[in-house]
């Protein structure tokens, strides 16, 4: 049953990241476009998260800092989504990103919180290096590579602050409300920014407003599926897991879209799916 909450997450991932493709492809990546995105995306997820959590509602000053950090870095990461999207296809994005997600957290628990660094970790990286390398090409500018390194870093970054909140021993609520939090801030930053851009959010087409919608409660639901999962399925296998079936998936509907992947992106995805499995074999 937890394999399949977390098969589910990472079709739902996969379709959070097409969501956001799609927006772009129709809005562009301008600041007026992004923070729509975060406030109508970020609106939906809320209806999701108090669903799950109920109406309940606590805070302290820890919590309200940490969900202030992670909200600006969502925001961030929403930036360079849709200004890297504009570049690379889905298969590429999502494999920036997920690696992102998965290796930056490694580090931070091996450098700050004691975990250890196993010959499995070692192998794992050296061969997601040397995806990432495959995917750079040689007409590639520093801009192009600045987006790739921002996507990466942001969505890691994400983790990195979800683990320092989880093992912090300041007064702090449980990660149902961290979440929603995280998702109000995000919510009032992004509408007090478009009332300073005069902004008319009335101007959406029914299929932008569909992908917004899509990328909230996908990326709310995965997530959910992945916190139920997590209190059986140990982390080590969670990471490797959803980071590898999310860039599959992603590959998957780039393949079946207009956006064919290339056969140096087609390898980059299978050795870092080689890299992701050592976690797990060795």
């Amino acid at each position: 049953m937890y394999y399949g909450m977390l098969t589910l997450s990472v079709i739902l991932f996969g379709l959070m990241f097409f969501c956001n493709d799609r927006y772009q492809a129709e809005n562009g990546n301008g600041t007026e476009a992004t923070f729509k995105f975060n406030l109508f995306s970020g609106l939906a997820g809320l209806v999701f998260l108090l669903f799950f959590n109920g109406l309940s509602f606590s805070i302290t000053p820890f919590t309200l800092l940490m969900a202030f950090a992670a909200a600006i870095n969502n925001i961030l990461f929403t930036v360079f989504s849709l200004k890297a999207l504009n570049k690379v296809n889905l298969s590429l994005f999502s494999l920036f990103a997920m690696l992102g997600g998965m290796m930056l957290p490694f580090f931070a628990g091996i450098m700050f919180f004691g975990e250890p660094l196993t010959l499995a970790i070692i192998v794992c990286v050296i061969l997601n290096i040397a995806a990432l390398w495959l995917t750079v090409k040689k007409g590639d500018g520093k801009r192009s590579i600045f987006l790739y390194g921002g996507v990466f870093v942001l969505n890691g970054m994400s983790g990195v602050l979800s683990k320092i909140y989880q093992n912090s021993e300041f007064p702090k609520t449980n990660e149902a409300l961290y979440s929603i939090w995280i998702t109000v801030i995000t919510i009032v930053i992004s509408a007090v920014a478009l009332i300073f851009l005069k902004s008319n959010v009335k101007k959406q087409t029914m299929s932008s407003v569909l992908s917004m919608i899509g990328y909230g409660a996908f990326s709310k639901v995965g997530n959910y599926l992945l916190l139920l999962a997590l209190a059986v399925l140990p982390a080590s296998v969670q990471y490797p897991f959803v980071t590898g079936g999310t860039v599959i998936v992603s590959t998957i509907i780039a393949a079946i879209t207009n956006q064919k992947p290339s056969k140096r992106e087609i390898c980059a995805v299978i050795v870092s799916f080689i890299g992701i499995m050592a976690l797990v074999i060795l």
